[in-house]
């Protein structure tokens, strides 16, 4: 009986040490996190914007990898956001053997297809393509914050 105790007790975690949950500890951590002072809306609207942009982007890289142009997709991806990046239009340009002016008009071809694509997510959304332009400001206000 003593032996079939022990070999339960080991399927519950038996030997195992114990640990401790401090309740002033983890209150404290709680504490310490930074506070977002948006409404539960607010968060919804701006995580909703995040994953249809991160979906838009996911497209865009579909494309490019069914065209067998991985490469020049995360190069590019880079250049996206202006600053964003701490490489030089210069050193893109040789590691993809292209020129410089070969490489902006290639990320200037990216940004507006990805206008594109995020035109065409937001036409999903909405019921008639006159709130199309509503909905991009819309967003625009959500991501300022």
């Amino acid at each position: 009986m003593e032996q079939w105790q022990r070999s339960r007790a080991q399927k519950r975690g038996g030997g195992q040490p114990i640990v401790s949950i401090d309740a002033h500890t983890a209150e404290e951590r709680y504490r310490l996190e930074p506070r977002d002072e948006r409404t539960p809306e607010a968060i919804y609207e701006h995580r909703w914007a995040m994953a249809l942009l991160d979906q838009v982007l996911g497209r865009l890289q579909q494309e490019f990898s069914e065209a067998g142009k991985d490469e020049l997709f995360n190069t590019l991806r880079n250049y996206m956001v202006e600053g964003a990046t701490e490489m030089s239009y210069a050193e893109g340009a040789r590691r993809l053997g292209m020129s410089e002016a070969a490489l902006r008009k290639a990320v200037e071809r990216l940004r507006l297809r990805y206008q594109e694509l995020f035109r065409q997510e937001i036409a999903h959304t909405v019921t008639s393509p006159a709130e199309v332009e509503d909905e991009l400001r819309h967003l625009q206000t959500v991501m300022r914050g």
